[in-house]
């Protein structure tokens, strides 16, 4: 038994090889003064400032356009920014801007899905198909609810709207309906038998998207909504459906694209509609919104603490497994944090606490490589300097 992902946190950086393509002049907004606690030994326990300041300076570059940061915590607080708004006008990001937040989505669906288990409505322990009869064709053995929570379930990806950027992106304005990616990726059969291994992908929240509205007989939006954006103030916040807009205020996002004769095209993919990411990554939120989730998702406001133990736990049985419901462990210098990353063109997403709640971090970087197999470089510097 063993777990498979398809990005390692903090991995090693991607470089993309990019040809003598000028980016716009970098801009810098100077972050909030710093908040630093001191411990009962009287060392100082707050984030490295200048470690954070040095990771974000030279934005724009290859790798990112923008930076949006916000380190919190009893530790101490730190909030930056840097970056474009868009490269044609040069002018400085806004450190309050929306975004595409990726596979965070994952961690409001599977606070859903706590929540409605904590009311009986679900049985974390019953087998899926209880709960969406005729959607798993007889090739499938009964898969829990709480396997499709921690990616355990055995079912294959569903399909796509293309298999390169250049197609997906030519059909970025269609709409692929979430159920015509279950449907795919039934008619695939399962990969592996239920809980045998981990595999992280999409389709299981996609699928809990579907027992959210069986269950509830409420749109996905209107229960995540309800049940999770609201109490915990996340005003800023919205899932967009198939409107292709980010609405409100927002930073351009970009996508590195190779040209015939090597040279590369940062090509505005802003504009997209994220249908078929629905309840595994469509959602569009701010850094403070995000943060405002970490600290009510953890403190137990939103999901009652038997139920908010499913979050902290890994699957124990499977060799390597990290991902939780909803989250995934990483051990850095010495801590053990909770976090989650999001990627969609443009835009790229992480969130991370300590179980304590001692140390947090939100950033949102403009990733010119938000879909790559490893981190993008300029995510994965600001990380390092924030959870150190």
């Amino acid at each position: 038994m063993h777990t498979r992902r398809r990005t390692t946190v903090l991995a090693a950086s991607l470089v993309l090889a990019l040809g003598a393509v000028p980016l716009a002049a970098p801009a810098f907004a100077s972050p909030a003064p710093a908040q630093t606690s001191v411990s009962a030994k009287g060392t100082k326990t707050g984030p490295d400032t200048a470690a954070l300041e040095t990771a974000l300076k030279n934005l724009p570059d290859k790798d990112g356009t923008f930076a949006l940061v916000r380190v919190g915590g009893t530790d101490g607080g730190w909030r930056g920014s840097a970056g474009a708004h868009d490269l044609a006008s040069g002018r400085a990001a806004d450190p309050d801007a929306r975004f595409r937040a990726g596979s965070t989505t994952k961690v409001v669906t599977a606070a859903v899905v706590l929540q409605l288990a904590a009311q009986g409505a679900v049985n974390l322990n019953a087998p899926v198909q209880r709960y969406l009869p005729g959607l798993f064709p007889r090739t499938f053995e009964p898969i829990t609810v709480r396997q499709l929570l921690n990616h355990t379930s055995g079912i294959q990806p569903g399909d796509g709207l293309g298999d390169t950027f250049e197609e997906v992106y030519a059909h970025r304005f269609d709409t692929l309906p979430p159920r015509k990616v279950v449907a795919s990726a039934m008619a695939k059969g399962p990969e592996f038998r239920p809980g045998r291994e981990q595999h992280y992908l999409n389709i299981n929240y996609t699928v809990l998207g579907l027992l959210i509205e069986k269950v509830t007989g409420h749109s996905y939006a209107s229960e995540a909504t309800r049940r999770v954006l609201r109490p915990a103030g996340m005003r800023d916040t919205y899932f967009p459906g198939t409107d292709p807009a980010i609405h409100g205020p927002h930073n351009r996002g970009y996508q590195a694209v190779k040209r015939a004769d090597g040279s590369t095209e940062f090509l505005d993919v802003t504009e997209w509609n994220q249908a078929d990411r629905w309840a595994a990554g469509d959602m569009i939120s701010t850094t403070a919104d995000l943060e405002r989730l970490v600290h009510h998702l953890f403190r137990g406001d939103l999901v009652p603490r038997p139920q908010l133990k499913e979050m902290f736990t890994v699957p124990s049985r499977i060799k390597g497994a990290t991902m939780s419901a909803g989250l995934q462990r990483f051990a850095f210098e010495g801590r053990v944090y909770w976090l989650k990353s999001g990627a969609r063109y443009g835009y790229g997403t992480v969130v991370a606490a300590t179980r304590d709640l001692s140390r947090t971090l939100v950033v949102s970087v403009g990733a010119t490589d938000a879909k790559s197999e490893g981190m993008n470089p300029v995510t994965e510097r600001i990380a390092r300097a924030a959870l150190k």
